[in-house]
């Protein structure tokens, strides 16, 4: 079975095509799942939508609390970190990752980032060891074979590399150097831009990022069904 964890962290409700204003990344992310169950019926969905419900902030304490060994950790230490834990246990049983992640102000959404924060732990995506030779810190999920999948959207266009605004594009390096960092190396993404001018344009970039969707949903489907 493959399982995908599929977030969204739009502030929009809705999917456009759908709703009036409805979020282009939801219409893309949930486009993605729909085509990979037509190739893969053998599919587990983890939905999480953490632009309606975002995970709280890292703060003071749940750092002191991640920091702590586990078997020094005190009860409230398990309070603060059980929602991350949550979060974590979902990425640990994902083979596929598909975000919905559209740009705010060259960044990905708070909520998202808040989300990342959360995911990053050390003894469970990361590791870390001051006595290590070397370098001290190491990924915990380089040999688990995940995928990534960046689903953005923009109100401009030229984002792209080599496009007039990809010097300011900060989704979608940001998010993948964090998964990098966790040892998540296959990553795959589509974009629609454009949204601003309402015009033809945006409706031909729909249309293209729909196709590019479709397109990474048939490729990580092959290749699964090769392993």
């Amino acid at each position: 079975m493959t399982t995908i964890l599929h977030i969204d962290s739009s502030a929009r409700p809705g999917r456009s095509g759908e709703q009036p204003h409805g979020s282009h990344t939801r219409r893309l992310s949930a486009r993605f799942v729909e085509r990979y169950r037509q190739l893969n019926s053998n599919v587990e969905v983890i939905y999480r939508d953490v632009g309606a419900r975002p995970p709280a902030p890292v703060s003071a304490r749940w750092v002191h609390a991640a920091f702590t060994p586990p078997d020094a950790r005190e009860p409230w230490m398990a309070d603060v970190l059980a929602p991350s834990d949550q979060l974590v246990d979902e990425l640990l049983r994902a083979d596929i990752v598909v975000a919905g992640v559209p740009m705010y102000n060259f960044g990905p959404p708070a909520q998202f980032k808040a989300w990342l924060d959360n995911i990053v732990r050390v003894g469970r995506t990361f590791g870390f060891d001051r006595t290590r030779p070397g370098e001290p810190y190491w990924p915990l999920l380089a040999e688990a074979g995940k995928r990534l999948v960046i689903l953005s959207a923009r109100g401009d266009y030229g984002y792209d590399p080599g496009g007039r605004h990809a010097g300011i594009n900060h989704v979608e390096e940001a998010v993948r150097s964090v998964f990098r960092y966790l040892g998540v190396t296959q990553s795959y993404g589509a974009a629609i831009e454009y949204d601003e001018f309402g015009d033809e344009r945006l409706a031909r970039s729909i249309a293209e990022a729909e196709q590019a969707t479709d397109g990474i949903a048939e490729r990580i489907a092959a290749e699964s069904r090769r392993l």
